[in-house]
């Protein structure tokens, strides 16, 4: 999509320099830093927290108690082949 901007003569100047520099074009240069101000000011999401649970009835059963987690994979996977 095209549009017009009005830019400072001096940071225009510069922006064509970098451009030239780093082998870009000033579209590309222009579309970067729009991207990061974008970016910067974006909201932020507080990231996601999955709340504890007590477990209801005390947890693991009798036979699992001392939690050995090899042992309830075991379990789980008797008889299907592994």
């Amino acid at each position: 999509m095209k549009t017009t901007i009005d830019v400072a003569e001096a940071l225009l100047r510069e922006a064509r320099e970098v451009a030239s520099r780093d082998r870009t074009t000033l579209k590309d240069l222009v579309q970067e830093g729009l991207r990061r101000v974008l970016d910067e000011r974006r909201p932020r999401r507080e990231a996601f927290r999955l709340r504890a649970i007590e477990p209801v009835g005390g947890g693991f059963q009798p036979d699992f108690a001392d939690g050995d987690w090899q042992r309830v994979r075991d379990e789980i996977y008797r008889g299907r082949g592994t």
